[in-house]
């Protein structure tokens, strides 16, 4: 079942858009003039430029939130450090447990139009119906809805911006963020990492 209201990690829910306060995705032009959509705001990628030049590129997509000052929340699995660092590969820990940026089109599943399911890569939690994703033009997969009680939102105050964050709702792994400037019917915009999704194609010609 496909839902337009994932669960909120907050203590209580709020709009996707607040007015001036609410910060939007950016926009980037490219050779042809067309406008095309990005995962973050423009100063965002004004400070992983800033980030490259200090740090070295190998550092651009890199970038990470700081550890919560508070408990970490109680999922349904769980895993220690280690762990994690076993089970994923060194690209996948730094978007799921760090919340990493992978480089926009570099996951092959930005390209994968058949249908199935797209799910966590750390919990294997079923997230999004191929029904549901859509060309945004941002290198990243894009979805306009996830699948019933899938994710769940983090409020994202990094680099000075105040985001959504979208975590699997299962084991909280990073996936990525959510806009407002999707298309129908939800306006939404599932912006998430490949590398934070496996597929899985659909059977006997289900999606």
């Amino acid at each position: 079942m496909l839902s337009s209201n994932p669960i909120s990690h907050d203590q209580a829910s709020r709009p996707l858009a607040d007015g001036a306060t609410r910060a939007r995705t950016g926009e980037r032009h490219g050779l042809s003039g067309a406008i095309i959509m990005t995962c973050n705001r423009r100063t965002f990628f004004r400070f992983i430029g800033a980030a490259s030049l200090a740090g070295g590129a190998a550092s651009m997509w890199n970038v990470t939130r700081a550890a919560d000052s508070g408990a970490a929340a109680a999922y349904e699995v769980s895993h220690s450090d280690a762990e994690w660092h076993k089970m994923l590969s060194d690209a996948q820990y730094r978007i799921l447990r760090e919340a990493g940026t992978e480089r926009p089109f570099s996951s092959p599943l930005n390209d994968e139009h058949h249908a199935g399911t797209f799910g966590c890569a750390g919990c294997k939690l079923p997230l999004f119906s191929s029904k549901t994703k859509f060309d945004s033009g941002t290198g990243w997969p894009s979805f306009y809805q996830p699948l019933d009680r899938a994710v769940i939102t983090h409020t994202d105050k990094s680099f000075g911006m105040t985001r959504d964050e979208v975590l699997c709702r299962r084991c909280g792994s990073h996936l990525g963020h959510v806009f407002d400037d999707g298309p129908k019917p939800t306006g939404l915009r599932y912006c998430m990492n490949g590398l934070a999704l496996t597929f899985t194609p659909a059977s006997s010609g289900a999606s």
